[in-house]
């Protein structure tokens, strides 16, 4: 058929999921218009119907209906603004020949989705020097948490760090400014999670979930600086776990509820930063790498007398 193009998959995108791919180059497909062309057999994969969640592999013929086009970027071939990518690489805090590290900051998503153009991963390629593979997203933090986002500079690396994480072998710590403050300085929340829409919700039917927290400062009653530590990785762990204990962060409109008029005046973020990693199990030797708070969450705890150290 005239104007169908046939795609092979780069080495780079081994292992990447068929939906994720068009989301890539052609970020303006939407995942409404992409599953009638995987469901009327106008997308195929090696000749076959695909699903959109097949993992890809190099190599791999993709047949791409002239329908599709109208949802590439103006330019020929998608890419990274000159913007975007001096962006992205002001955000590297620490790289080596393994990882990059990022400090992402908030209100960014790390990938694509509805209504989500503007992303982390789409923006990946800026990091990689000519004709290398392209760095690899290993795990993910919400929108508007900021701080420490670890990317894999390859394929190989990508399959030891996400294993790393999936066994929460990366120690993670968190920084949280809170509403209230909990009746002991350090304690474990352990309280199961389970999803209900867009929150996830305690319940006794949910997975089990466990966060270790302690106190760092204080302002009286009002608000507190929290050190949160996930020993699992549930959706909005820390932020449900915090409200839950009744401390919920400030700037947090899924979990905040009514206290939230109690925070005007104060920049309309959400005070969760992913502050510090321990990659020590993974490079076997010393290693921890922090992410500075941004500039409005400093601003906060000057402004309330609130630091990290007592």
């Amino acid at each position: 058929m005239p104007g169908v193009e046939l795609i092979k998959v780069k080495p780079a995108d081994e292992g990447m999921r068929l939906n994720r791919w068009f989301l890539k180059y052609y970020p303006g497909l939407s995942l409404g218009r992409l599953q009638k062309l995987l469901r009327t057999k106008q997308i195929k994969v090696d000749g076959k119907k695909a699903e959109a969640g097949l993992k890809l592999a190099a190599g791999q013929e993709l047949r791409v209906p002239p329908l599709a086009r109208e949802a590439v970027a103006k330019e020929d071939k998608p890419g990274v603004s000159a913007r975007d990518a001096d962006f992205i690489r002001s955000l590297v805090i620490y790289e080596d020949e393994t990882i990059i590290v990022l400090n992402k900051p908030s209100g960014l998503a790390v990938q694509g989705g509805t209504n989500t153009i503007r992303h982390i991963d789409g923006m990946l390629a800026a990091l990689c020097a000519d004709g290398a593979e392209e760095p690899r997203l290993v795990h993910r933090i919400d929108k508007n948490t900021s701080g420490l986002l670890v990317l894999a500079r390859n394929r190989q690396g990508a399959e030891i760090l996400t294993r790393a994480f999936r066994e929460r072998m990366p120690h993670k710590t968190y920084l949280a400014l809170v509403n209230g403050c909990p009746s002991q300085n350090s304690g474990q929340i352990d309280a199961r999670l389970e999803k209900c829409g867009d929150r996830v919700v305690v319940s006794e039917n949910g997975k089990p979930a466990l966060t270790d927290y302690r106190v760092l400062d204080r302002l009286g009653k009002k608000f507190a600086l929290i050190e949160a530590s996930p020993l699992t990785g549930r959706t909005h762990q820390i932020r449900a776990h915090l409200a839950h204990l009744g401390c919920p962060i400030v700037g947090d409109d899924k979990y905040f509820g009514r206290l939230k008029e109690k925070t005007d005046g104060i920049a309309a973020k959400l005070y969760l930063h992913a502050y510090k990693i321990d990659l020590s199990g993974i490079y076997r030797r010393k290693m921890e790498i922090c992410a500075p708070l941004p500039d409005y969450f400093q601003t906060t705890l000057s402004a309330l007398g609130l630091t990290m150290e007592k």
